[in-house]
């Protein structure tokens, strides 16, 4: 592994675990403080104050800030965290179910997860260190999930082979900033508008012809 991505990878620790071996308790209270946060985000955005979140994880507000030093460590670690946890959805999914099942499962996931990030944007672009290796680590995970799902419905003859997942990744990300109160069930119908699209030049994969499918 090189300098540079162990740097990242040691940089997208939350501070007090780095270089250290976390004992089970500390964890368990680590990855509490880290659901509980990722709850309250959803609904109140990252601006949410720290102290919220320590009250609603039942604790005082130093155990979170010896966890994370700074509000922007604690929703640097939920990312990650919410980010690990889809992609690893992907996989489960491409093992339980057809590839162009999965992959319309897997992209209505990642929908639900743009659609929860509240002010993760504005923050991103805030300057802080903390959020720096964020876009990278996005990319890094996301990209190679998304196209092994693609890949496998392609070889499968149900969508093109064209897709490039990063494109693919920020379509549904720019429908996901929707509003209102139907704006859960517009971006459902638009994501399942832009799988049907993918099916059109797809390559059946019995006869070897390029034919374009209904939905």
């Amino acid at each position: 592994m090189s300098q540079e991505k162990t740097a990242t990878t040691e940089a997208a620790k939350p501070l007090a675990t780095k270089g250290k071996k976390v004992r089970a308790d500390a964890q368990r209270s680590t990855d509490t403080l880290l659901e509980t946060a990722k709850k309250v985000f959803a609904t109140s955005g990252v601006d949410a104050p720290v102290r919220e979140v320590a009250e609603a994880a039942g604790v005082g507000i130093g155990t979170v800030y010896r966890n994370f030093p700074t509000r922007a460590d604690l929703v640097a670690g939920v990312f990650r965290r919410e980010v690990d946890a889809c992609v690893a959805e992907a996989a489960e999914l491409s093992d339980a179910h057809p590839p162009c099942e999965a992959l319309s499962l897997w992209l209505h996931r990642y929908t639900q997860f743009i659609a929860t990030k509240k002010g993760l944007a504005s923050a991103l672009h805030s300057g802080d260190p903390a959020f720096a290796t964020l876009p990278d680590y996005f990319r890094e995970n996301f990209e190679p999930a998304l196209a092994a799902l693609l890949d496998r419905a392609a070889k499968a003859g149900d969508i093109n082979d064209s897709t490039d997942p990063y494109d693919l990744l920020r379509a549904i990300g720019n429908l996901s900033v929707a509003s209102g109160e139907d704006s859960a069930a517009h971006i459902r119908r638009m994501v399942d508008l832009l799988i049907n699209g993918l099916r059109f030049g797809a390559v059946d994969a019995d006869r070897g012809m390029a034919t374009p499918k209904n939905a």
